[in-house]
């Protein structure tokens, strides 16, 4: 959407201030905007129009806010003081008016034949050159209220961000309006009110302008035309700098980039004595099972160093930090304390797991030497009982550790391609499992695959690593109503399709249920086939994976017959699926078979292949190669498309 800044020119009043009011010195003015910088520069971003794009729009908001400092005293704005906040302040009152005067100013149209404002420039100060700054990216919520806020003019983003970051009522809004130039207070309160009242959300990463990342420019526009002595005096100077740095290792701050300014909440997430640590027996009594209740395990919990150089690295990442996440998984910094979960030396690495509430994250650095520190990401947002109980802690020689949850109390290790292998306990020491292997790490074909079955006081369950953070549930049965794939019922039913999991890696997979949801006869032959649906749910709550697979009792792995993604087959809000496949009987002869789930009335064929048959399977004769369009109809009328 285009702003429409243009909808309502704020003017430059006669009067901006009542000789009436107080009168704020300079000094008195200057103490404002230094200790509410970070307040005045978040309103100023909010206010100044989007189609500066992010990194303008950055540089813009510290520029006027650093302009908003009167030259000499000037009487505050007629805006009745507050009991308590910034607003009781005058000298906050009189350069929160020239933050947003000048950021309304800054959305107004160049005009051929009158002078451009001081706000309509781009800034001389600050000036950053090779960088293009811009606010840590926030999560679903603050990108969709960003776009509700371009949608509005600079006059309705200012009523909304007057009301969300200082909390004024409408009244004291029509006054600082007025006092800014807008004509019409009443319509940008209006069109503020058009946008969801989300005023927590204007707090978060997504719209703070002093806690940045950095990205380079164009590189081959910067190379076309700067000048080679130019290229060359700035690569000395950086190169200086680099070598004026001290080279102390895993120093106060390790593998993280260099630091910069930061609001003092920001910092105060990255002190490692305000980590949240809970205790061991929370648990126990908590009405809520899941990473909260995790308590604080390891032998370095109490190493601040290794701390806080985990801390630093996650809030801005170096160069030769190896960063990983899984889909949909925001990676910036913490926006307060997060939790500890665990910080100890395992294999050959220092391992730091973390928890904000909506991510695990994982730091790790070598035991020796002062490179290879890795991050990784995964959201866990919305985690029961059954979905937090390991978390990866090392992938080591093809083998994989878990730190499991305190209710677990036993540990084992099981093939899935094997239902009556039985299950191999595995050692528990404060939480850590003995290695397993992982099927993710196995270079030969997939002849086993192992999984982490857990114990509690509720029962088994069986996780799977699938090359993630947290490891992924299996279930098996009707997606209305699955049951943990611990049952013997349930590892036959997932035995031919244990390889099928490889499919599904690093996805961001929160669970798995595999449904058997048809028995079909083979034709030329007394064998019966078996349809099965697996279903994987992501985190993220979209992008669910599926797969219709299909087995015969002389095949060692089910085929699979088609995919989707994005679609509610197999679920529980959509249970209903069909697939098809074209087999050749034993004679020789190829056939099409398809088959629907419960509730299937008939099934049809056309392309190339036209059949039809009463009742939830299909069995007509094919040419190999044929390819046919299935659909089905259900018992209430409705139709239904096949999987392809």
């Amino acid at each position: 959407m285009q702003s429409q800044d243009v909808a309502q020119r704020p003017s430059e009043p006669a009067d901006s201030a009542s000789p009436a009011g107080p009168v704020v010195d300079v000094e008195q003015a200057e103490a404002a905007l230094v200790e509410h910088y970070p307040r005045l520069v978040r309103l100023g971003y909010l206010v100044l129009p989007p189609t500066l794009g992010r990194s303008r729009r950055v540089l813009t908001a510290h520029a006027l806010t650093q302009r908003a400092l009167p030259r000499q005293q000037a009487p505050a704005p007629v805006i009745p003081a507050q009991s308590s906040g910034p607003g009781s302040d005058p000298g906050y009152a009189l350069v929160r008016l020239q933050v947003v005067r000048a950021a309304l100013q800054a959305g107004l149209p160049l005009r051929r034949k009158a002078w451009p404002r001081r706000a309509q420039l781009p800034p001389l100060l600050p000036q950053v050159w090779g960088l293009k700054l811009f606010p840590r990216p926030g999560g679903a919520d603050e990108l969709a209220l960003d776009q509700k806020l371009s949608a509005l003019s600079g006059a309705g983003r200012a009523a909304y961000a007057l009301r969300g970051l200082d909390r004024l009522p409408d009244g004291e809004v029509r006054r600082v309006l007025g006092e800014a130039g807008v004509d019409d207070p009443d319509a940008a309160l209006a069109e503020a009110d058009s946008v969801p009242a989300e005023y927590k959300l204007l707090e978060s990463s997504e719209f703070d302008p002093c806690s940045l990342q950095a990205r380079p420019t164009d590189l081959m526009r910067r190379r076309r035309h700067l000048k080679v002595a130019l290229a060359a005096g700035a690569a000395l100077a950086v190169c200086g700098m680099l070598l004026a740095l001290p080279g102390d290792g895993w120093g106060p701050d390790g593998a993280a980039a260099p630091p910069y300014a930061q609001n003092p909440a920001a910092q105060a997430a990255l002190d490692p004595g305000r980590l949240t640590r809970v205790s061991p027996t929370a648990w126990k009594t908590s009405a809520r099972t899941d990473f909260s209740v995790w308590p604080a395990r390891g032998s370095l919990v109490r190493d601040e160093a290794l701390l806080r150089r985990a801390l630093a690295v996650w809030a801005r990442p170096g160069e030769a930090v190896k960063v990983s996440h899984t889909p949909g998984t925001p990676t910036g910094g913490p926006s307060g304390p997060p939790q500890l979960l665990y910080a100890g030396t395992i294999d050959n690495s220092r391992v730091v797991i973390l928890y904000d509430g909506l991510r695990i994250v994982r730091y790790a650095e070598p035991r020796k030497g002062a490179g290879g520190a890795a991050l990784d990401f995964a959201r866990v947002d919305g985690a029961g009982r059954a979905e937090s109980g390991a978390v990866v802690l090392s992938r080591t020689d093809g083998n994989v550790r878990y730190l499991t949850a305190p209710w677990v109390r036993r540990a084992g290790e099981r093939d899935l391609r094997s239902p009556g292998g039985g299950v191999m306990d595995l050692e528990l020491t404060d939480g850590v499992t003995a290695p397993l292997a992982s099927p993710t790490l196995r270079r030969e074909g997939c002849t086993s695959w192992n999984v982490l079955q857990l114990t509690d006081g509720t029962g088994a369950r069986l996780l799977t690593d699938l090359g993630e953070l947290v490891p992924a549930r299996l279930t098996a049965g009707p997606p209305g109503a699955p049951a943990e794939a611990s049952r013997a019922r349930a590892l036959r039913t997932w035995a031919p399709y244990a390889c099928s999991l490889g499919l599904l890696r690093s996805a961001g997979v929160r669970s798995v249920n595999a449904w058997a949801y048809a028995h079909q006869p083979l034709p030329d032959s007394d064998d019966e086939a078996t349809w099965l649906c697996t279903r994987a749910e992501t985190w993220r709550g979209e992008g669910a994976r599926v797969l219709a697979q299909f087995h015969t009792p002389r095949g060692r792995f089910g085929a699979v017959a088609a995919r989707a993604e994005s679609v509610p087959a197999c679920g529980p809000r959509k249970p209903q699926v069909l697939a098809g496949v074209l087999w050749k009987s034993p004679k020789g002869s190829w056939y099409l078979l398809a088959a629907g789930g419960p509730g299937t009335t008939s099934v049809k064929a056309t392309g190339g292949i036209e059949a039809s048959a009463e009742g939830r399977m299909l069995t007509a004769k094919a040419r190999r190669g044929a390819q046919a369009d299935l659909s089905a109809t259900l018992e209430d009328g409705d139709s239904l498309r096949g999987l392809r």
